[in-house]
């Protein structure tokens, strides 16, 4: 049986293995181990993590992460080149654009094993940002490409890559998405910490707006996140927020000296279904984020994006998101917009069906028999 690895580096990355891994399992026909490079350890990933997303815990933990892009990279390649000579898979398969995804495909094809990339051909055209280095040369030498939105075939055939490689299979953070509400259904959400803070809003008048960021060009800077901070304080005037913080941002906050003010609940990072059961009522939500632009396309929740480009513009072109740029006056502008009911009416992309790890499967397979 022709077997695959499957490389996850951080938190996000097993969301989008997990419909792949179910997705493998119902298949049958292929052996497959998840690689847990080890990029970002995350002491919140334990057994219940796993069984949440209805899948196994990692085959391997090769702890290779830390240090520089540089160094976290060189050690990952290191450590995953001398998994692949103990016992070669037939194919990789890779997600997204952390370095995890860099380093693995570089060191498979290095070995010659064929790697599919998950995520691909979406692209910022920001070359300041890490994550499009990573899409642009994970892209450079993948095997098989499997495309979440249009734009990513658009740029995938400018870059000559073939049409047989190219495979328009929806979004498999999507197919999780979806996983993961329908378990919410079911779910104890009174165990979570979002619970007490949303019954404590809607007491004061039932909306409320989430508020994520993380990205260094908002946080890592005192006049980025000052000008941030005072756009979010005049919509927490009209709005009240909730903001749970990415510890970088929070020590950034913290250096900075900037105070949110009294409108603003700050929390601590969340477990996915918490995060979940937060942000799908949440009047609006605004955020750097890339996966959450998706997302909060996928359930129709308004989305003011603090970025001036974005690699998702179809959640822009046919969905729930507006980019904002960083503008304190626009965000404003797009937050009362919606708050007056005239927001945009997005709709859910083409083959954002919770089907795409199901697709992805039936091409490996049809490619490795």
């Amino acid at each position: 049986m022709k077997r695959i690895y499957l490389v996850a580096g951080a938190r996000p990355n097993f969301m989008k293995i997990a419909p792949i891994v179910r997705a493998l399992q119902a298949h049958g026909g292929l052996a497959f181990k998840i690689i847990h490079t080890g990029q970002h350890y995350d002491r919140d990933m334990n057994d219940v993590f796993f069984e949440e997303l209805g899948i196994p815990q990692p085959d391997v933990f090769m702890a290779a992460g830390g240090g520089s892009h540089s160094q976290q990279t060189s050690k990952i390649m290191i450590a995953f080149e001398e998994l692949c000579q103990i016992e070669r898979p037939d194919a990789v398969l890779v997600v997204g654009d952390v370095n995890s995804t860099l380093a693995c495909s570089i060191a498979a094809k290095k070995l010659d094993i064929p790697v599919g990339h998950v995520e691909a051909g979406l692209r910022s055209g920001d070359m300041t940002m890490p994550e499009e280095i990573n899409r642009l040369v994970t892209d450079s030498i993948s095997d098989w490409f499997f495309v979440t939105e249009p734009s990513g075939i658009v740029h995938l055939k400018k870059e000559g890559k073939s049409d047989s490689a190219i495979h328009y299979v929806g979004h498999v953070m999507v197919d999780n998405l979806l996983y993961q509400a329908e378990k919410l259904v079911s779910s104890d959400a009174l165990s979570f910490e979002t619970s007490g803070v949303k019954v404590a809003h809607r007491i004061n008048g039932g909306r409320y707006g989430v508020v994520t960021l993380h990205r260094p060009g908002n946080v890592d800077s005192i006049e980025a996140m000052a000008r941030i901070g005072e756009a979010l304080k005049q919509i927490a005037n009209e709005l009240p927020l909730i903001f749970p913080v990415h510890p970088r941002t929070r020590g950034n906050l913290e250096k900075f000296g900037i105070n949110l003010g009294p409108n603003i609940t700050l929390m601590g990072p969340q477990a996915y279904m918490a995060f979940l059961h937060l942000w799908k009522d949440a009047a609006v939500v605004l955020t750097d984020s890339g996966g959450l632009q998706e997302e909060t396309t996928a359930l129709g929740v308004p989305c003011i994006t603090i970025r001036e480009n974005t690699e998702r513009p179809v959640t822009v072109e046919e969905g729930s998101n507006v980019l904002a740029g960083t503008d304190p006056a626009r965000i404003v502008v797009e937050v009362r917009k919606v708050l007056r009911g005239e927001g945009k009416q997005g709709r859910r992309p083409h083959l954002w069906d919770g089907k795409a790890a199901e697709r992805i499967v039936e091409i490996l397979a049809r490619e490795l028999s």
